[in-house]
């Protein structure tokens, strides 16, 4: 109801005795009676404040009286004439100084009748605000049960409210689309502005843009989603405002049927993770588990580990952020392996595509991180025969990204200079094969005898050929050791003072290492 609605009303006799036509136009919210000469502190704002003016003593209490009601925000004042016999010129005055509407109730008018006529108006819009919400609540329930998608139900509101609605992820990927793209730039200012609101919904500054949140409270931001609607929802109308609360109560739905599909499919893609990283599947095998995942294994794949530095706990928000980022280049398979995230996804765009997307995609989390490092390694393009050597590249860059100082660093292999870049080009079944050859003895050796040849081998070369540095690691005599190492040499063939023969070892071993996970 508003005022003019009111006032114009036959047979009450209502006088405008200040007020232009915008304050006819003032929403009423309720209406209050009152006689206290301050009664803000039961005003909210928006009221029809009715007084009989008993209140006034002497013209200065008018100016208490009306600047109490105009600063608690009040709609306008309805004062009756029965005590003075009109409306004294000082509360009429008072009332122009702070520019609130008056309204003359005369003598005849019973408070009652106008408080009966304001508050069953009211009551009456709002059922019929009620039966609208409702009624839309149930279409596009409808609509969703029918099959519609997100991306044209944020259409649909859209086009209701003039005001046009996104929903996004953290990395900045449309779930449900706009007309157009938005600009990065703008991407950026409403990923940060969602992460660190201290109250959700929040309008960004300057009032272009309100972000609201998808799903529970409770939810880390982190892995969220939230919609982004034009304009300053304060500013809304309560049509939009419940318009916009629906899409994002549907988008809450939509986002917990997929999460249900993600959880069924978790356990598919830490199985071909793990066929992987094992080294031993051959290509069909690891093609079809691949498939079962919902990946395309005929082309080159990229394999990124993703990891919160010191946090193993933190390992699910990481399979999180990673699959989300993922995403922007098309399905994904997200698994767990050995306490990070592993993404197995399609090489397109040239061999640093990958980290290029995934660390633009991350950039945005930063803001929220809130001083928890993440660090991600990408490898090389590689074939289906070689991802356990993109694997072991992935997390030896991983493992660099975890050494650098800031919050979030993305490492390609590409920028890897070590043994595990020459490793992880070099097919799976080659690898083996090469390992087998050169150590294939030692190993035996150990099975049958237990001699820990391997291990003091591997100390041997960590030591950089160090008897006394090994020996002291493996709590050895140091001429354990040093008939250890002769009895490697004898069994290899191999004399590892010749810097040729010891590279040769030292490949095997981390081949070895590498089928080891």
């Amino acid at each position: 109801m508003h005022l003019r609605d009111l006032v114009t009303r036959p047979g009450l006799g209502l006088r405008l005795l200040h007020g232009d036509a915008a304050a006819l136009d003032r929403p009423l919210r309720w209406v209050y009676t009152t006689d206290l000469i301050d009664p803000a502190r039961y005003l909210s704002g928006g009221e029809l404040v009715l007084s009989g003016l008993v209140w006034r003593r002497e013209p200065g209490d008018s100016e208490r009286f009306v600047a109490a009601v105009a600063r608690s925000g009040a709609a306008a004042l309805a004062a009756g004439e029965a005590v003075f016999h009109g409306v004294p010129d000082d509360v009429v005055e008072a009332c122009r100084r702070h520019d609130l509407p008056l309204v003359a109730v005369p003598e005849e008018l019973s408070f009652a009748t106008v408080t009966e006529l304001v508050i069953t108006s009211l009551t009456a819009a709002r059922g019929d605000r009620l039966a609208v919400t409702v009624g839309r609540q149930r279409r596009l329930l409808s609509a969703v049960a029918a099959g519609l998608g997100l991306d044209q139900l944020a259409t649909q509101v859209s086009a209701a409210t003039g005001t046009t609605c996104r929903v996004l992820s953290t990395t900045g990927r449309e779930i449900a689309a706009g007309p157009q793209p938005l600009p990065d730039d703008v991407v950026d200012r409403v990923v940060a502005a969602f992460l660190t609101a201290d109250q959700l919904p929040a309008t960004l500054s300057g009032g272009d843009v309100t972000v609201f949140p998808v799903g529970p409270a409770s939810e880390q931001r982190l892995t969220s989603w939230f919609v982004v609607a034009e304009g300053d929802a304060a500013c809304w109308d309560t049509e939009t405002t419940d318009t916009v609360g629906e899409l994002v109560a549907v988008a809450s739905l939509d986002r917990a049927r997929r999460s249900e599909g993600l959880r069924v499919a978790r356990a598919i893609a830490d199985d071909a993770v793990a066929l992987v990283a094992g080294g031993t599947a051959t290509v069909a095998e690891t093609s079809v588990r691949l498939r079962h995942a919902g990946l395309d294994p005929a082309g080159p794949l990229v394999v990124a580990v993703a990891g919160f530095a010191g946090r193993p706990e933190r390992v699910e928000t990481a399979r999180a952020v990673l699959l989300d980022a993922a995403a922007h280049r098309g399905p994904p398979v997200v698994g767990v392996y050995d306490g990070l995230a592993v993404a197995l996804l399609p090489a397109t765009g040239g061999d640093d595509a990958a980290g290029a997307a995934l660390s633009r995609a991350l950039g945005r989390l930063v803001p929220g991180l809130a001083g928890e490092p993440l660090a991600v390694g990408v490898s090389r393009p590689a074939c289906p025969d070689a991802l356990s050597g993109a694997l072991q590249e992935a997390r030896h860059a991983r493992d660099v990204a975890a050494l650098r100082p800031g919050v979030l660093h993305v490492v390609t292999g590409e920028e890897t200079t070590s043994h595990v870049s020459l490793l992880a080009a070099v097919p799976d079944e080659v690898r083996r094969a090469f390992a087998a050859r050169v150590l294939g003895s030692v190993l035996d050796h150990d099975a049958r005898t237990g001699a820990g040849l391997q291990e003091t081998l591997q100390a041997f070369l960590d030591c950089s050929g160090s008897w006394t540095r090994a020996a002291d690691r493996l709590h050895l005599h140091v001429n354990t050791v040093r008939y250890r190492i002769r009895r490697v040499e004898e069994l290899t063939g191999r004399d590892l003072g010749k810097p040729s023969d010891r590279v040769d070892v030292f490949l095997a071993l981390q081949s070895l290492r590498g089928h080891a996970g």
